[in-house]
Order: structure tokens, then C-alpha cells, then sequence
């Protein structure tokens, strides 16, 4: 990939898709009274290294502490003149392992990382096995307990379209609605890992870790899958199962309209035998 020198205008919006281990940030939204690091402001740090002065920026989704970003989204406006490549590779250089970004490219003033979405995916990933793995430590949710997918995908087949989604959504929730539309929810077996997909045009606080914690409780025999129906139904969070781990919790593709020509986000990397 070669990337362009020439210089980019004082003012320019660009949009670039940023790769993170959530595992040693405090999710990813700036708190500047804790002392933990967000992503945030790790990449707005190295965004400013390369500015020289202050960067901030707007991201698709907000991810919590120790949940991973594979295709989040973000823009901001430069505040000087860079090329393209000093602002993907300068960047990359004053980032830490654990944050990169993959593509960089401007866009025109009416695009907005959040706002522009049209929908999004997440991808939650278990380790299906009786021993846990020390190679994916802090990358996916162990679950040691036979899971039957078949079930699973029954009550998963209750979250399609648009409706109330309160038994999933946690008491922080800050949104001004409980509804939203779900259109996938698909459980899938990948060797030794089971994935559940899921894409919605947005989603509530702890909504995906909290669907995953109830099927689960489902695909494990805890509970039938009526009772999954049933608890969506009843809108109260407290009949739902526990909220699963964030270590399993991927915000994989971010989907926005063709007139922003944005780069395709692959379907996932290699990690994990390709279930990402």
C-alpha cells in the first residue's frame, strides 16, 4: 500500500478504522480523572504527537473496559497540514502495540462516525472447551460447559426487528430509548469456539454482553429457550442471566452509505482460527 505525501488542508475531516486489545484500557472513552488509559486518549495523544497540538476525536461506538475493537470507526477534523501518510504511519508510531490504526482517508465535512452509521456489528466469542487456553487469555469468554446451538439460535431468533430491549440493557444505560432493531443474531460453531454475531443499527449499554450471558444460560441447559422469549418479553433486566465477560466482546464492522467510499473492513483477522 502506498500512501500519498501530498499535503492535506488545515481543516480536513478524515475517517480511520482503529484495531485495540481492550484488555488494558478503561474502555474507550476519555476519563481524564481516572489514572487507568482509555483508547481514547491513547490515540489522541499519538494524533497530537503528530499535530503538535491537541486532537479529538468521535468513534462509532463507545466499547467498555477490556471489550476489543477490530473495525470501530472514528473522524476528526486536522487542526494543521499532514499527508495522509504522516497521519496513518506517524500515528501508528506513538501508539502503543495494543492500538493501531489500518486505514486512514478524508472525507467530506457531512460524515460523522457515530451519526452516519447505519448499522452495526459485534461479534462475541467463546471458548467452548473444558480447560482454559493460555494463548487467548483476555480474548474470549471460557465456557466450560457443552453448549447446544441449536437452542441457542432458537431463542436468538426472538431479537429480530425492532423493539424493546430493556431485559437486556444495563441500569447505567444513558440512552433516551430502549428500542432498537436487530437484524442478525446468528450462533455459529468454529472448532472449538462458539460465535454469536449480531448487528443492529445500535445498541444499548451492556446490551450485547448481557444477550451472550442469557444465551449461554440457554445453549448450557440452564434454561429453555421459551424462557429466553419470555424474559425479552417481560423487559425486565433483573430475569435475565448474569452479564457475560468483556473479554469475549468485539465491535467487528461498522457499515456506513457508499457516497463515503470508505475502505471495506475485512470479515476478521487470523487470531482465533478466523472465527473473528
Amino acid at each position: 500500500m502506498r500512501l500519498s505525501e501530498e499535503l492535506l488542508p488545515a481543516g480536513q475531516r478524515l475517517a480511520a478504522r482503529v484495531e485495540y486489545h481492550g484488555g488494558d484500557y478503561h474502555g474507550w472513552q476519555a476519563q481524564p480523572h481516572l489514572a487507568v488509559a482509555t483508547v481514547q486518549e491513547t490515540l489522541e495523544a499519538a494524533l497530537g504527537e503528530v499535530a503538535g497540538q491537541a486532537v479529538g476525536t468521535i468513534c462509532a461506538g463507545r466499547t467498555d473496559t477490556g471489550v476489543h475493537g477490530f473495525g470501530q470507526i472514528i473522524h476528526f477534523d486536522a487542526p494543521v497540514e499532514r499527508s495522509k501518510k504522516a497521519w496513518l504511519m506517524g500515528t501508528n508510531r506513538y501508539l502503543s502495540d495494543h492500538v493501531r490504526l489500518h486505514w486512514m482517508t478524508p472525507v467530506s465535512t457531512e460524515f460523522h462516525a457515530r451519526f452516519s452509521a447505519l448499522w452495526r456489528r459485534y461479534r462475541y466469542v467463546v471458548l467452548n472447551t473444558p480447560i482454559r487456553s493460555s494463548l487467548v487469555e483476555g480474548l474470549v469468554c471460557c465456557f466450560r460447559r457443552p453448549l447446544d446451538l441449536e437452542s441457542m439460535n432458537q431463542a436468538a431468533s426472538a431479537l429480530i426487528g425492532e423493539q424493546d430491549f430493556s431485559a437486556f440493557r444495563a441500569a447505567s444505560c444513558q440512552s433516551n430509548t430502549p428500542i432498537r432493531e436487530v437484524t442478525e443474531c446468528v450462533v455459529e460453531r468454529m472448532g472449538d469456539y462458539v460465535v454469536i454475531d449480531i448487528t443492529a443499527n445500535a445498541f444499548l449499554h451492556h446490551m450485547v454482553r448481557n444477550i451472550a450471558g442469557s444465551l449461554l444460560a440457554v445453549g448450557s441447559g440452564k434454561y429453555p429457550a421459551a424462557w429466553f422469549v419470555e424474559t425479552l418479553q417481560g423487559q425486565d433486566r433483573t430475569v435475565a442471566a448474569e452479564t457475560a465477560p468483556a473479554a469475549g466482546l468485539y465491535l467487528v464492522q461498522v457499515k456506513y452509505p457508499d457516497i463515503f467510499a470508505l475502505p471495506n473492513t475485512p470479515e476478521g483477522p487470523t487470531l482465533l482460527t478466523g472465527c473473528l
